[in-house]
């Protein structure tokens, strides 16, 4: 029975009726009481609010494309490159990863609510890396597979992709009525499949970072109304993510690991300045430019780090973001030229940057988190908005860290 003194089933009324809406509520036209009119975003004056979540189902879809063209030449060339077809037939997986890309969206179209995306990234990652893969034959006039340049391509098209994301999400804090419009799509999923405790928290979580909106209290009710639920829908990313994120804050928790890290990225950028220039002089098989490109950002990699470095015993919060800056660099510039030097063989340093990057992320969290938890015992704790205060930190600033 419904406790008219609980806030919650105040707010709900009675089961099978409408609560009143309060004089000069929403149901009048009128603005709520205590807001202002603000400057609403393009994206959300044309019904398009970000989910807060998505950096990491676009980045789930990304790595999974790198990994699908990495195994997709492991296999093929540990098979001595097969053709399927015969009788002057070829099927490319091109055309396997345009399927899978087919079922990706036709996923994504079909259901409502967030269950589906994280299956979606997954499908629409492998899709796309069995695409993307024979770019080589679609940029030559003789179909050719091998083409040179196809891995410094390939792995350009993914930065790009990485860049729009970051501009999508990473450059403005995502506005209150986006957490509202989240938590409002956690409970399409919720009022037919019910919550989880994790999926409930998510949920009121999001609702709570919207404040006081219009809106709010009748997404409260909609999330009271959701039963209980104790299957977890299984969520590949979400499962990985976890892993990886237990593994880097084990590995920063050994103090020697941050700072062998950071030598490692300070070593392997100064490695590859000097392995350019060299290569430049020994007349690389590669135009000048990349391997101009190839110096250029390792130099911008080596002075970012160099510069954490100088400032490391007084300032670690400032020092990692430098190196965190050091290894974007790295990431975004000097390995699209390393690729176009060295083909495939480039990816070993990729996996040491992403290596480095995992590190260094994971040891700036930590010391925000002591920085936010010193500043707390120092001012007393504020109104329990999870924030540092007077930084507005959005929460979801992490995760669009980690997309980029």
């Amino acid at each position: 029975m419904p406790d008219p003194s609980s806030p919650r089933d105040a707010d709900r009324g009675a089961p099978g009726t409408r609560a009143a809406a309060p004089a000069g509520g929403p149901a009048s036209g009128a603005r709520p009481v205590g807001t202002r009119p603000r400057h609403r975003s393009p994206l959300l004056r044309l019904g398009l609010p970000r989910d807060p979540a998505a950096p990491s189902s676009v980045a789930a879809f990304l790595v999974v494309t790198v990994a699908t063209v990495m195994v997709t030449r492991l296999v093929l060339a540990a098979l001595g490159w097969p053709r399927l077809g015969g009788d002057g037939l070829h099927v490319a997986h091109v055309l396997w990863g345009g399927l899978l890309l087919a079922v990706a969206f036709l996923a994504l179209l079909s259901f409502a609510g967030p269950t589906a995306r994280p299956l979606g990234a997954v499908i629409g990652g492998i899709g796309f890396g069995l695409f993307v893969d024979e770019i080589g034959k679609f940029v030559t006039s003789d179909n050719d597979y091998f083409y040179r340049p196809a891995a410094a391509l390939i792995y350009g098209t993914v930065v790009l992709l990485v860049l729009l994301a970051d501009a999508l999400h990473g450059r403005r804090p995502h506005d209150p009525a986006e957490h509202l419009a989240a938590a409002a799509d956690r409970a399409v999923a919720g009022l037919v499949g019910g919550f989880t405790p994790h999926a409930r928290r998510e949920a009121y979580g999001l609702l709570d970072h919207a404040g006081d909106v219009r809106g709010s209290r009748e997404v409260r009710a909609l999330l009271d109304a959701v039963a209980d639920d104790d299957a977890e829908v299984p969520n590949p990313v979400d499962a990985v993510q976890r892993a990886v994120s237990r593994a880097t804050h084990r590995a920063v928790a050994e103090r020697w690991v941050p700072v062998l890290t950071v030598l490692v990225l300070v070593l392997v950028s100064l490695t590859t300045a000097v392995g350019g220039v060299l290569a430049g002089r020994a007349g690389a098989p590669a135009p000048a430019w990349v391997v101009v490109g190839l110096v250029a950002g390792a130099v911008v990699s080596t002075a970012f780090a160099g510069a954490g470095l100088a400032v490391v015993g007084r300032d670690r919060e400032r020092a990692y973001r430098r190196f965190r800056r050091a290894v974007l660099v790295s990431l975004l510039v000097t390995d699209v030229f390393l690729f176009g030097l060295l083909e495939w063989a480039a990816v070993a340093g990729l996996v040491a940057d992403l290596l480095v990057l995992g590190i260094v992320t994971a040891e700036l969290g930590e010391i925000e988190r002591r920085a936010d938890h010193d500043h707390d015992h120092g001012q007393g704790h504020g109104a329990g908005d999870g924030t540092r205060h007077g930084t507005g930190r959005d929460p979801s600033a992490a995760s669009r860290g980690g997309a980029a």
